[in-house]
């Protein structure tokens, strides 16, 4: 409504100029694929000519259309990544719980990936929701919802566990280690997800910075992402810490004391379970996104901290500082 009102008062003579709402849902890594073989094509209109002219338009790509006003058409896209945002901080939360009574998050997820009314996809446990959608549209839509009076407790309680999430893994390796002053620390996945150079509310943004300030010297390997995060973190000396950028992974675990896996990259899951332990001076290693089974890296000597899943000691390996 305000782009069409926007838009006459520019208007110097008498033209009909229609407005349309036509959200996109393209993840990134895979627009090209999202585009020609969309679920649906939304479209928002006021009035039957800008309703026909974009199902002319759309008519080719033989992909359902659903018309509605430009409204509904707004709440539509607010309400798919509100509802995606929920569904993750969901599991995050049940996750955490998991660690606290037990269970394995994976085997919780096996089991509700079969009910047909809660579907598989977006179940998996991480340390949160990061990129351009996400995050802008669950503060967007609670933000007017407030303007309107109405507080969104669901949308909000998702934002919050988001953002507890982010540093997750630095709060874990805080209760293992005494410091991480001096400590080589290995950093692998900078962007918030794999297939994508974009750092905006990637997991690493938020956990860098808290290593530097305990004084770690970080080595940080992402195959895309390092000219985006080297423009907030400068290679070199910041405060106590410090950061260095590596070309491959093994740069990074060479002599680590500890690792941190924040993005899960395929050639990062790539990584055998015992080049940690043949790399790294002591095999410790903290994965966000539950790359690895944890028996796996367990056999292999290398104490292994995940998300929702249990995690201990190696035996013989004592990784205080």
């Amino acid at each position: 409504d305000k782009v069409e009102q926007f838009i006459k008062d520019f208007l110097v003579n008498d033209v009909k100029v229609e407005v349309a709402s036509n959200p996109e849902f393209l993840a990134q890594g895979s627009a090209v694929h999202d585009t020609f073989h969309a679920s649906r094509i939304i479209i928002g209109t006021e009035s039957k000519w800008a309703e026909e002219m974009l199902m002319k338009i759309y008519e080719p790509f033989n992909i359902p259309i659903v018309s509605v006003s430009r409204r509904s058409a707004e709440m539509i896209k607010y309400a798919c990544n509100n509802f995606l945002a929920m569904k993750i901080s969901f599991m995050n939360d049940i996750a955490n719980l998991c660690e606290l009574v037990g269970a394995d998050i994976q085997d919780v997820v096996k089991g509700m990936s079969y009910d047909e009314r809660i579907g598989s996809k977006y179940l998996n446990a991480g340390i949160g929701f990061g990129g351009s959608c996400l995050p802008k549209d669950t503060k967007a839509l609670e933000y007017l919802a407030r303007q309107y009076g109405y507080e969104l407790k669901t949308v909000k309680a998702a934002i919050d566990v988001n953002k507890e999430q982010k540093t997750l893994l630095f709060k874990k390796a805080c209760r293992r280690l005494i410091t991480f002053n001096g400590l080589k620390v290995a950093v692998l996945g900078l962007t918030f997800k794999p297939e994508t150079d974009d750092i905006r509310e990637a997991p690493s943004l938020y956990n860098v910075p808290l290593l530097l300030e305990q004084g770690a010297d970080i080595y940080a390997y992402d195959p895309v992402g390092i000219n985006n995060f080297m423009k907030r973190y400068p290679e070199g000396q910041h405060g106590s810490g410090r950061i260095i950028y590596v070309d491959n992974s093994e740069e990074a675990l060479k002599d680590a004391n500890v690792c941190f896996i924040f993005t899960e990259w395929k050639e990062i899951k790539a990584i055998e379970p015992a080049k940690y332990r043949k790399l790294m001076r002591t095999p410790l290693v903290y994965d966000g996104r539950n790359i690895y089974k944890v028996e796996d890296m367990n056999r292999e000597g290398v104490e292994y901290y995940s998300v929702g899943r249990p995690g201990r000691p190696v035996k013989g390996f004592n990784g205080m500082y």
